[in-house]
């Protein structure tokens, strides 16, 4: 994951918790569509995919069996979680709103990531970034959580068991000031050690929201054909995520 400014605790100390809060086998049919966007769009070849603020590597554990991947993120913390699930695929440190790696891939995703992109500018500097590694006839897939125009404040729950040790959270989703360009995540962690003991974690992730039609202009400024890509998943209320397909022209 990315981080806006100042790096969130679940990326950084507590970044060795994080297969139980968010299990790779949760992501199979997630990023399966991913994969079939990203496939469909743009030109053959479709086989290298550079994802930037990549994480903990669960989309790449089954999208890795589609592409050859390189994976990109701003945490140290999460690149090492991220190699232990994902030995065969590259990791690179560094921000996805400036890093240059110097080559260009067939196809360029961002997951929920750019969701800490909290300004228009952070947002441009992003996209360009993924215009810049995007391949002539290649394509980019943006995933958002949120636009301005679907979001909805929600509490939700969760965590997973691991070899004598246990994670168990409360996430709470809400905008205090619909004026501006943000809203909020607030994460209570129950962090239970082998010993028996549980320590609780607070943790608050500032979050970026912006409208479709500043999504689709940002994308056209860097110079992709953009449009507007379904999100269908079976557990998903039908048309409450979006996502933005960039097509980079050929020269």
């Amino acid at each position: 994951m990315e981080a806006s400014s100042v790096m969130t605790k679940l990326y950084s100390s507590l970044a060795h918790w994080w297969p139980l809060l968010s299990a790779p086998s949760e992501y199979e049919e997630e990023s399966s569509i991913y994969a079939k966007h990203l496939a469909g769009a743009g030109q053959e070849p479709a086989s290298s995919l550079v994802e930037f603020g990549s994480g903990g590597g669960n989309n790449a554990s089954h999208m890795k069996r589609r592409f050859e991947m390189t994976l990109v993120d701003l945490s140290a913390e999460m690149l090492a979680v991220s190699r232990d699930l994902n030995p065969e695929c590259e990791h690179v440190l560094g921000d996805m709103r400036t890093i240059r790696l110097g080559r260009e891939f067939d196809r360029v995703f961002i997951h929920d990531a750019i969701c800490y992109m909290t300004e228009i500018g952070d947002l441009r500097k992003a996209v360009e970034t993924a215009f810049v590694h995007c391949r002539p006839g290649g394509a980019a897939l943006f995933a958002p959580d949120f636009l301005r125009e679907t979001f909805q404040a929600s509490t939700d729950h969760g965590g997973h068991d691991g070899d004598n040790r246990g994670l168990r959270y409360l996430e709470w989703t809400y905008d205090p000031d619909p004026s501006d360009t943000t809203y909020l995540t607030d994460y209570a962690y129950l962090l239970r050690s082998q010993d028996g003991s549980v320590v609780v974690e607070h943790d608050r992730h500032v979050e970026g929201l912006f409208a479709r039609g500043d999504w689709l202009a940002v994308l056209r400024d860097a110079g992709f054909q953009a449009s507007v890509a379904p999100f269908a998943h079976s557990e998903i209320e039908p048309g409450a995520v979006e996502m933005f397909l960039g097509v980079k022209r050929c020269t």
